[in-house]
């Protein structure tokens, strides 16, 4: 991994496209760090307030002469904000001293999943009405490489009917699997 220390001179100057950048190189391993809580915690908003506090407090980082400094603190900034959201949450099956104990960026095993569990998701994604359906196979083949609008465009929707088509598209096979009898709290990891 390149050293994305070199972001920090811009990002501390208020360059949203170098914090951007940092962020490309930077979001995989604070959210793989985040992986071992994502049983007991909703670990999107520990991301994403990850990253707010990083940009928040990228003026503040002192270089070390160790390589990216900042990627660093946010993976610790990360891992403290998921402890403190368990302890808050008093979530069950969280292993406190067995977290706090792995070392950073290590990723604990995650539990094994139901294996129907594929077959039970295409099975859902084929019961979804047709617009929900494409809203939800455009973005999941983007992969997070295309924005919502330019997906929208090419399915000839508006962009706020592609994301009502999403959402409905999310929640109603977050209902089919449940009816399946699948815990969507314990299996998506």
């Amino acid at each position: 991994m390149n050293d994305l220390d070199q972001h920090l001179p811009a990002i501390v100057a208020g360059d949203a496209m170098a914090f951007g950048q940092w962020l490309a190189g930077a979001e995989r391993p604070i959210r793989e760090s985040l992986r071992s809580f994502a049983r007991v915690v909703d670990t999107e908003a520990v991301l994403q307030e990850t990253l707010l506090r990083a940009w928040q407090v990228a003026p503040r980082v002192v270089l070390d002469g160790r390589p990216n400094a900042l990627l660093r603190l946010s993976v610790r900034m990360g891992r403290n904000y998921a402890i403190s959201e368990a302890r808050r949450l008093r979530s069950t099956g969280f292993d406190e001293d067995a977290i706090e104990a792995m070392p950073e960026g290590q990723v604990a095993p995650a539990p094994p999943a139901d294996p129907r569990l594929r077959d039970h998701i295409e099975d859902c994604r084929d019961k979804l009405p047709q617009k929900p359906q494409q809203a939800l196979a455009a973005r999941l083949e983007s992969g997070g490489a295309e924005a919502d609008p330019v997906l929208a465009e090419r399915l000839g929707m508006k962009p706020n009917t592609f994301l009502q088509n999403f959402t409905r598209a999310r929640k109603l096979l977050a209902q089919c699997l449940e009816s399946k009898g699948i815990d969507l709290g314990l299996e998506w990891v």
